[in-house]
């Protein structure tokens, strides 16, 4: 493996030692390096605990990392601080070929098999004419892919393609929903992400509508923005929690901008709040999209961790004394909620 320094190589060769004395079996995995990154650093990170498994430099546009894991576990590879692909890593030797195909990889081969079933379906369902005319084909196909999902999940449950795919389930889950699965599938509280999602779902509990909002302060460029500045001042106000690079949030700023020229002028007002994001981002997306509410920057995850919310847009329309009305609704959706309040009709 090629290393930056004789002490690094050391380093690496006794964690190996290491996990191989608690049991773990050996692995060795080659990548090609993304272009341009020739003496780059490269690492192995575990997907679900983020913790650094390996490190290597790039040679020859090639990654190799070997170590020593004790179960096979889902990694993606970063190069020069980029995120890169993902795989299961288990012991052996595995190599990903440009396409991110993985070789030499029981579980890799199976996941594999149902991404190319998914990617044929979805083919499918875009070739369909977008009318009535196809429902029957649509709810077919639809048909096909859970099921195949199913079966995967039932079978693999022991093993990181279960864990994945309960985890992108668990993502829509309400509280309730996501307690009953656990229920039925108690090994997958183990994992980080999960224990992320429940303490996310307790905050997601606690700033519900009917809760009174919880306030958070923002510094940057040695100005202080609290969300107390703007909610529970005497008027209805929309809080947008978005990023520059959320497709979803970008293409929701238009109903957004729908609501505020409908009843801005009416006591309606708007707060965007950056999070996840590069502020010089933000500003550039404010300015591209002409956005003329005010907005909290560089928020990054102090709001989304208060408030419970993993993913965006996450939209939150607050009363006039700061009482939360409605959370993460969108197109038609916030478009009745907002003209309801703001028509004088209880919601």
């Amino acid at each position: 493996m090629k290393r930056k320094s004789i002490i690094g190589a050391s380093l690496a060769m006794l964690a190996m030692s290491a996990c191989a004395a608690d049991g773990g079996s050996a692995y060795t995995v080659t990548i090609p390096a993304p272009a341009d990154t020739e003496g780059a650093m490269a690492y192995l990170v575990n997907f679900d605990t983020e913790e650094k498994l390996d490190s290597t430099v790039v040679d020859e546009r090639i990654l190799t990392f070997k170590g020593a894991i004790a179960e096979p576990a889902w990694v993606r590879f970063i190069v020069d601080g980029e995120r890169h692909g993902m795989f299961i890593l288990e012991p052996g030797t595995l190599s990903v070929d440009d396409a991110g195909i993985v070789s030499g990889s029981e579980l890799n081969d199976r996941y594999q098999r149902f991404d190319e079933l998914y990617q044929s379906l979805a083919q499918q369902m875009q070739s369909l004419p977008q009318d009535e005319s196809s429902k029957d084909q649509a709810e077919a196909i639809i048909a096909q892919f859970n099921t195949a999902k199913e079966l995967l999940a039932k079978d693999n449950m022991d093993n990181p393609i279960g864990y994945y795919l309960f985890l992108q389930d668990a993502y829509g889950y309400s509280p309730e929903e996501l307690n009953s699965a656990l229920q039925a599938n108690p090994s997958m509280k183990k994992h980080r992400r999960i224990q992320k999602l429940l303490d996310a779902q307790q905050r997601k509990l606690a700033t519900s509508p009917g809760q009174m909002f919880t306030d958070f302060e923002i510094t940057y460029n040695d100005s202080v923005s609290r969300l107390s500045d703007y909610v529970g001042k005497g008027k209805y106000t929309l809080v947008d929690f978005w990023a520059s690079w959320c497709g979803p949030c970008i293409r929701e700023i238009a109903v957004i901008k729908e609501l505020y020229d409908e009843y801005h002028d009416k006591g309606l007002d708007v707060l965007g709040v950056a999070v996840w994001d590069d502020p010089d981002n933000t500003r550039e997306a404010i300015q591209r999209h002409k956005l003329p509410w005010p907005q909290i920057l560089n928020a990054q995850a102090i709001p989304t961790d208060l408030y419970g919310i993993s993913g965006i847009p996450c939209i939150i329309l607050f009363d006039p004394k700061g009482n939360i009305v409605s959370r993460d609704l969108q197109d038609d959706s916030l478009r009745d909620a907002v003209r309801q309040v703001m028509d004088g009709l209880e919601y």
